[in-house]
């Protein structure tokens, strides 16, 4: 089973009989001498026995995965405010591309390494927080308030809390089809954005990422995007644990995490902003 983010792609220890064993464990996905198939606690042995693990050993946990999405989010948050604070007028431009350029970069570094970098990972989420703080600023300034960015912050948070708990309370199951669908459609939605990037260049404004119908348009198929990915990547996360994944893997686990609700926020900002109108 193949996640749409290409963090989680990378890695094949989300997938069952893959990744790296502690010692006297089982292979990752077979039941070990404390199991029966299918039971839960990993390769080969029962939760309790985890404890006594090497820290850079043992499976990964969901709690692994929370404490460092919420370091790498917290990162996010703490530099956008910073950069939307202190960055002066006249470096705005320079700074907001910067950031994005940045962090896309590092972002496709992270995506094809057998191996995440927490270093990396925070050296991200500090670039994608200059983007962001700058571009959250923009689009409060042109709505004439602030608190817009409150909003979007709890839109996000609702909309990620909804579709885990409609992951996990409807049992969703992510069917190879709807994973090739999802997959497509981002793809095919990220090659559009990149189009348009090119074409502006040139001169020609489609409107994609403006502020206009077109605009809303396509950041409601964006925030759309989003929330499958979000349940593929929950279902690769939870694969991930289920199957004795290394406790490393919890850093990209949060980073693509990270990614898909960072797309998420800004989708729902522009959506936001555009229903206001400009001040």
């Amino acid at each position: 089973m193949q996640s749409s983010n290409p963090v989680l792609n990378r890695s094949s220890a989300f997938a069952p009989g893959q990744g790296q064993a502690y010692p006297g464990a089982a292979p990752y996905g077979q039941p070990g001498p404390y199991q029966q198939p299918g039971q839960y606690g990993g390769p080969g042995m029962p939760p309790q026995q985890y404890q006594g693990a090497p820290a850079d050993s043992r499976p990964m946990t969901m709690d692994d995965v929370i404490v460092r999405t919420a370091a790498t989010l917290g990162v996010v948050t703490v530099v956008a405010a910073i950069a939307w604070k202190t960055i002066p007028t006249s470096v705005v431009t320079p700074a907001f591309l910067a950031g994005a350029l940045v962090a896309f970069a590092l972002a496709m570094v992270l995506s094809f390494s057998r191996r995440v970098n927490p270093v990396l990972v925070m050296l991200y989420a500090a670039a994608e927080g200059v983007f962001l703080g700058i571009g959250s600023k923009f689009i409060a300034n042109w709505v004439g308030d602030s608190g817009i960015i409150v909003q979007a912050v709890l839109a996000t948070l609702v909309t990620a809390g909804l579709t885990l708990a409609t992951y996990k309370y409807f049992a969703i199951k992510v069917t190879p089809r709807f994973t090739k669908m999802v997959i497509i459609a981002t793809m095919g939605f990220a090659g559009v954005l990149v189009l348009n990037l090119i074409a502006s260049l040139f001169g020609f404004n489609s409107g994609i990422s403006g502020f206009g119908p077109m605009g809303l348009l396509f950041a409601a198929l964006g925030a759309g995007l989003a929330v499958f990915n979000l349940i593929l990547d929950f279902d690769m996360i939870e694969q991930g644990v289920r199957h004795g994944a290394p406790q490393s893997e919890a850093w990209r686990a949060a980073f693509g995490l990270t990614v898909t609700l960072v797309w998420l926020y800004w989708n729902l900002l522009r959506i936001l902003a555009i229903l206001r109108g400009g001040d």
